[in-house]
């Protein structure tokens, strides 16, 4: 940086704390207009960088008779006199990380303020070359412990301080994924995935605000770097093949299979609306009756109202005649009912109810008395293979069909996982780990409300954590919805634009200083824009999300599948052997 001319300071810390945030006064010469909630700037202390957030925007004046008596409208002359004393603004920043100095000195040349290029750049031109703030000895990124002194000159971040912070998409040693970029430059934001994949997560945003592009782009990135292996359960079939762009003008665009035809299978429960639409190679999948059991009832019991003395009984059922209870109480006559209640101690009011309600599921496409096939083996065949799998649910997409399915396939496949991590476990043998799952759902509040979650597998997914390997996406308007207990431990959560109370302050359960951040949040656009926080990145950052477009598609389905290096696969299960305390 010597010799470069220095980038003008757009203000000074005035007071602040470290708990309330910094307040900035703005110089005069920096309009009040130009400062954008969700904005990213940097205060340059004595010894310490600091990343910070702007949280709020206000405006303030030297004297209280300025506001008794306000200038003409007209008098821009005197307004122009008042500006920067008499009038002034200022904005509230919230630090996010520093960079400091391993050995006090003075601050490292790399962190003096640059002056910003005025023609911006794109994503391929930006380059910190030698820049790798993570391996350099002479600093390190760290939480904010102390806040910058009085009158710290504030400063638009540059280029180089996103690259330092968010890293970059073709970092050999981490499996970055650019994701968007910030609102007000053309620098990408990226997510460390292999951090992304070790926890549950989430995708948050009322209706219409992008969720299934977000997740789309996620699940590309995933299946590009190689860091886990996908299960999707596509409701509303728009990850598989292709989905409807939203507008005016009707357009579709890729899904998965599409954009990874060799690395991406299509399982079906209604192959009718499959064909339909035109989808390609999508395989047929059914469910037997004796694969459901009383606790996946029980995660539907709303949908098919069922009474607790229902439920109770099908728990007799069940124990009397195992895997095959369902089929054999719908064939059940009303004497047979009765002489089962009698040995039993059953009550046949009850299980009369649970039989009338239970030939409902006789209306779902994909259920079968029996089936000689099992197809849940065979989409766990295909996961340990490296397949990433989509279930297309098609018309059979409403609530009882897409929680029942989800919940029948999901628990045997982390029964499977359980073995295999136990296993692993016993041997500690690199080759016997299991590659992380990510499991996809939609409607997520449906299966970790309060009142069920205790009966869902996902319930119990997102408390392991990745105990197992296997861990949630979960997609939802309603976070609200969802347990509090499994929402904090919902490990890197992306949000588009909540407008309800509730939703916002779910978003914040169990972040620490969430407060700061609810303003950005309510203020984000309806399209395009995300708050991104938690696990997968250093520090919370709003940003515009990257498009899903054709250029996306070019870059994104070019894969070179040796450009993951061996001895980061080695490094993740020297990484799982720890997380399993080895």
């Amino acid at each position: 940086m010597v010799g470069m001319e220095l980038e003008q300071p757009l203000g000074s810390v005035i007071q602040g704390s470290l708990s309330q945030g910094l307040e900035v006064r703005l110089h005069p010469d920096v309009s009040v207009e130009e400062m954008r909630v969700g904005k990213f700037l940097v205060v340059q202390g004595r010894r310490s960088r600091f990343f910070c957030m702007l949280t709020d925007v206000a405006l303030g004046t030297a004297n209280p008779r300025i506001l008794a008596n306000p200038p003409d409208p007209n008098n821009l002359f005197l307004q122009e006199v008042l500006a920067g004393s008499g009038t002034y603004g200022t904005v509230s920043l919230t630090p996010m990380l520093m960079f400091t100095p391993t050995a006090p000195s003075e601050t490292p040349e790399e962190f003096k303020p640059e002056k910003k290029k005025k023609s911006k750049v794109s994503e391929g031109q930006l380059s910190l070359g030698s820049f790798e703030p993570q391996s350099n000895s002479g600093f390190e990124l760290l939480p904010v412990k102390t806040i910058p002194s009085h009158f710290s000159q504030v400063f638009d971040a540059s280029d180089r301080d996103f690259r330092a912070v968010f890293g970059w998409e073709d970092d050999p040693h981490r499996r970055n994924f650019a994701i968007g970029m910030p609102i007000d430059m053309d620098v990408p934001i990226c997510i460390d995935l292999d951090r992304f994949v070790e926890r549950s997560n989430g995708v948050f945003g009322k209706s219409g605000t992008g969720k299934s592009f977000l997740t789309r782009l996620l699940l590309s990135g995933i299946i590009r770097k190689r860091a886990a292996v996908n299960l999707i359960f596509d409701m509303h079939s728009e990850y598989g093949w292709e989905a409807t762009r939203e507008g005016k003008q009707f357009s579709t665009v890729k899904g998965l299979r599409q954009l990874f035809p060799g690395q991406v299978q299509i399982y079906t429960l209604d192959p009718e609306s499959t064909k339909r639409r035109g989808v390609r190679d999508a395989q047929e999948l059914f469910i037997s009756y004796d694969q459901i059991d009383v606790e996946d009832l029980m995660l539907v019991r709303g949908e098919l109202n069922l009474s607790e003395a229902s439920l109770e009984n099908a728990i007799i059922l069940r124990n009397e005649f195992g895997r095959s209870w369902i089929t054999r109480l719908l064939s059940m006559s009303n004497e047979e009912i009765q002489e089962f209640c009698e040995v039993k101690m059953g009550s046949k009011s009850s299980i009369m109810a649970l039989q009338r309600k239970l030939q409902r599921l006789d209306d779902l496409k994909y259920l079968r008395q029996t089936c000689p096939h099992n197809y849940v083996s065979q989409i766990l065949e295909s996961l340990e293979a490296g397949k990433h799998v989509v279930v297309e649910f098609g018309s059979q997409s409403n609530l009882l069909s897409y929680m029942l399915a989800t919940n029948v396939i999901a628990r045997r496949i982390h029964a499977s996982y359980v073995h295999k991590a136990e296993k692993f476990l016993q041997t500690k043998n690199v080759s016997d780990r299991p590659q992380p799952l990510v499991i996809t759902i939609e409607e997520a509040h449906r299966f970790l409300d309060p009142s069920t979650v205790g009966q869902t597998i996902f319930g119990t997914i997102a408390r392991e954590m990745r105990k197992y390997f296997v861990t949630l996406l979960v997609v939802d308007q309603r976070p609200s919805g969802i347990d509090n207990e499994v929402m904090s431990q919902v490990g890197t959560r992306i949000t588009a634009l909540l407008n309800d109370e509730k939703d916002i302050e779910a978003i914040f359960t169990g972040v620490s200083g969430g407060q700061s951040l609810r303003s950005v949040l309510a203020k984000l656009d309806s399209k395009q824009q995300a708050l991104i926080l938690g696990h997968a990145v250093p520090m919370p950052v709003v940003i515009r999300t990257r498009p899903y477009d054709e250029t996306f598609y070019a870059e994104i389905g070019a894969i070179d599948w040796e450009e993951v290096p061996t001895e980061a696969v080695i490094k993740a299960a020297e990484s799982a052997k720890a997380d399993l305390g080895f």
